[in-house]
């Protein structure tokens, strides 16, 4: 479970008068084992931040960060071994296969060969990998980077999971792969984090969906709470509402 806690974090600001600027402004929600949770919002809301505190990249200035009741400032390498972190900059090794990126984390991890390899096999048929999982990963596809980058994280099998706009950049038959995986992370008792700012991804996966908007929470629910909160019919209007603009909405 991945508790957050009134995360704020902000950045110097550019231009003649170096405003600083808000990127998340008292963040918080719970996201729970055996649920996926969905952070929803336009481009630009504070999704992308706020998983990057999650997951230890940036220090937040004021909040907590609880991973399975660890906090995050007391001891950032315990909570590291049990996530798994698919961050919005994913480059893989061009020059290594999609197996050898693999096993390079599994090394990384301290796993021995035959846990590397037992993991590789699992992840690889989960994830539809067989055919290029032995191909050098420079000319791959959108959809095989990504595919790649999943497994690399996943490989220590950590009980949470973060993914940072999963299915940006992937084919229609490739998302409804990666939705699948995703749900049969699910059924295993993870914690799955995802951010996103497509509506349809978010309500056909999650259980419970976080709207942010300008680094606030603007919303939290499953979405026929959400729909109730917001007094309409479809997830979509009650999304429109609840942050009070049409800017950013991806239909």
């Amino acid at each position: 479970m991945i508790v957050a806690e009134h995360l704020r974090k902000t950045f110097p600001g550019r231009g003649k008068d170096k405003t600083p600027v808000t990127a998340v402004d008292d963040v918080g929600f719970t996201a729970r084992d055996g649920e996926i949770t969905g952070l929803l919002g336009p481009n630009g809301a504070g999704k992308t931040t706020t998983l990057r505190m999650l997951y230890t990249l940036m220090t937040p200035e004021s909040g907590r960060v609880l991973v399975d009741g660890v906090d995050v400032a007391q001891d950032a390498e315990r909570v590291r071994r049990s996530l798994g972190v698919l961050p919005d900059a994913r480059g893989v090794y061009k020059r290594l296969t999609a197996r050898e990126n693999i096993d390079y984390f599994g090394k990384l991890h301290g796993l021995s060969p035959a846990e590397i390899a037992a993991r590789t096999a699992k992840l690889a048929a989960a994830l539809q990998m067989e055919d290029f999982l032995d191909r050098a990963t420079e000319g791959f596809s959108q959809g095989q980077r990504t595919k790649t980058a999943i497994a690399r994280a996943l490989i220590h099998d950590p009980k949470n999971v973060i993914l940072d706009e999963p299915t940006n950049g992937l084919d229609v038959m490739t998302t409804r792969g990666l939705r699948g995986f995703l749900q049969e992370l699910r059924s295993e008792g993870r914690c799955v984090i995802f951010s996103s700012h497509i509506m349809q991804e978010v309500a056909a996966l999650c259980d419970r969906i976080v709207i942010i908007a300008n680094g606030r929470v603007m919303a939290q629910g499953s979405t026929d709470e959400l729909r109730a909160q917001a007094g309409e019919a479809n997830l979509e209007d009650a999304f429109v509402k609840l942050i009070g603009s049409e800017e950013g909405l991806h239909a």
